[in-house]
């Protein structure tokens, strides 16, 4: 049975070609900006492009940061990618002015500090030994990315008590190291885009919609 997936609609992001790369790798594919069809569906998909503070103005007016919480909450699915995964962290720093992301992870989105910016074009990524989303993909595997920002450390989440299993975190360098996806519980991310990697990012689509 193929699994519902809604694309987030909040005028940010790659829609189409999104819906078209989750349609490819087997997904029932709707693009929405409905609450209940975003809370009920299988998996959630946040997409974005551009500027971090544009992407949280957008998500926050169809209340996107609340979907995201909510769905988290009973541990169903979400996928964020590029500027969608940014978002999901603490906070994003553009031309000096402090955006406050939706603070799933903590950590700081951040100009890359590499000689030429934006990254743009075919990268390679490491990725740990307990990967889902890259699991049977070749390590030399080259992924699209096309950013001018990343989070360039990462900071442990705070636990408040009860077992706690350590995010999946995967790295790519272009001038300095930067996350390129994180795995956490229901919750993923990807700074590259899979949508546009050709047969590499049509597998970690499929791996991730194994998991919902």
């Amino acid at each position: 049975m193929r699994k519902k997936v809604i694309v987030l609609d909040y005028g940010f992001g790659n829609v189409r070609s999104a819906e078209r790369a989750l349609a490819h790798a087997g997904a029932d594919v709707e693009i929405s900006s409905d609450r209940k069809a975003a809370l009920d569906a299988d998996g959630l998909l946040v997409p974005g492009v551009g500027a971090f503070a544009a992407c949280m103005e957008g998500l926050r007016k169809v209340r996107g940061d609340t979907i995201v919480d909510k769905r988290l909450a009973g541990g169903r699915p979400v996928l964020g990618i590029c500027v969608g995964m940014q978002i999901l962290f603490a906070r994003g720093v553009e031309h000096g002015t402090v955006t406050e992301g939706c603070a799933q992870w903590p950590g700081t989105v951040e100009r890359l500090d590499a000689p030429v910016v934006p990254h743009m074009g075919w990268n390679t990524v490491d990725a740990p030994a307990d990967t889902v989303l890259f699991k049977g993909i070749a390590d030399d595997t080259r992924y699209y990315f096309v950013h001018s920002y990343a989070v360039r450390s990462w900071e442990m989440p705070i636990v408040q008590d009860g077992p706690h299993i350590p995010p999946s975190v995967t790295w790519s360098t272009h001038g300095s190291p930067f996350v390129a996806a994180v795995e956490n519980g229901a919750l993923s991310a990807t700074q590259f885009h899979p949508e546009k990697s050709g047969d590499a990012g049509a597998e970690l689509l499929r791996n991730w919609l194994a998991t919902l």
